[in-house]
Parts: C-alpha cells; structure tokens; sequence
C-alpha cells in the first residue's frame, strides 16, 4: 500500500504515486481476487497497471469484460519479486499505446 512509496518508488526512480485505499468490507466475487473489482472501478475506465502475486486469469477475464479502458494485470512471482524482465514486459505493454 502507501509503503510502496518508500520502499520501492526511490529504487524504481519514480515519484510517490497514488496510493488506492481499499474499504474492508469489499467482498469478491467469485473466484476473483478481493482487490478485482474495486481497482477496475477505481481506474474508472483509464488505462492502468495492477501488478500482484495473487493475480489470475479469472481477474485478467473479468476486468477485460468490465473495464473500457486498457488494463495491464501482471502477475509477479512472488519467489521472485519484481525483476528486469517484469519491468521489461511492462515498458513494451505501456509503449504499445
């Protein structure tokens, strides 16, 4: 969450960012991650990148069904962390514009 902006923007070069703050009682539907629905309303129909551990097709299928706009779901291995080739994928989908 709000973390990010300390831990990771200053490694990434970037700035602090939005920070989206999730309400407790936002139940998922069905097979979809707890955060799919409220981030796709969230982003309001603009373009928008969610990277998480927990992300699956379910989410990517449903955002595309609900979503106007152009969305980025990406899971990160969470073995792994955030590495060149995630941040590679994520420079070509955002240049493809």
């Amino acid at each position: 969450m709000a973390d990010a902006n300390d831990l990771i923007s200053p490694r990434l070069g970037l700035p602090k960012l939005p920070v989206v703050e999730f309400p407790d009682n936002d139940e998922p539907e069905h097979r979809l991650h707890w955060k799919t629905a409220f981030l796709t309303r969230w982003a309001a129909g603009h373009t928008f990148v969610w990277l998480d551990d927990e992300i699956t097709d379910a989410d990517r299928q449903w955002v595309q069904a609900h979503h106007p706009g152009r969305a980025l779901l990406h899971r990160i291995d969470p073995l792994a962390g955030l590495t060149d080739t995630d941040l590679a994928l994520i420079r070509q989908w955002l240049a493809a514009r």
